[in-house]
């Protein structure tokens, strides 16, 4: 299993970044780069507890859709996402939230399997890590952006 940890810290109150990091709008402008599109379930506001979500993006040239499920949430703490229908393994992002000296602490973990063996870990190694880091990065930014009005 693969994991990545990025902490970002945003100037806005804890409640604005946790919607904003449940924005199914804002994370699709966040990802312009690889088209990603929510075709299916929530396809616009903000995702809940219990609802799913599917996105349509192209990742290393191939359109790929990636179907993942909210499945525990504690506003404004925390959620977790699940991945449900998609090409990984196993595909868990964790996002915690605290509120820091007129901050919020934004903590993305990001767990997941690649499938294919020896070969899946050896792409994971490569290409796919550096991909996700830079693609969370990217997206944490959008929200910073956003929440820092």
């Amino acid at each position: 299993m693969t994991s990545i940890h990025l902490i970002t810290q945003i100037k806005a109150p804890i409640q604005d970044v946790f919607d904003a990091a449940r924005n199914i709008d804002l994370h699709q402008n966040s990802a312009y780069q690889t088209h990603e599109k929510a075709i299916a379930g929530i396809t616009s506001g903000l995702i809940e507890l219990g609802e799913t979500v599917t996105f349509r993006g192209k990742h290393f040239g191939f359109y790929l859709t990636h179907t993942s499920k909210i499945i525990k949430m504690e506003q404004p703490h925390y959620f977790v996402d699940e991945m449900i229908q998609g090409k990984f393994k196993s595909f868990k992002h964790l996002h915690f939230f605290e509120e820091k000296k007129g901050c919020t602490v934004m903590t993305d973990i990001l767990e997941y399997e690649t499938p294919y063996g020896f070969l899946g870990k050896f792409f994971d190694t490569l290409f796919l890590k550096k991909h996700l880091k830079k693609f969370l990065i990217e997206r944490n930014q959008t929200l910073k952006t956003f929440t820092e009005k």
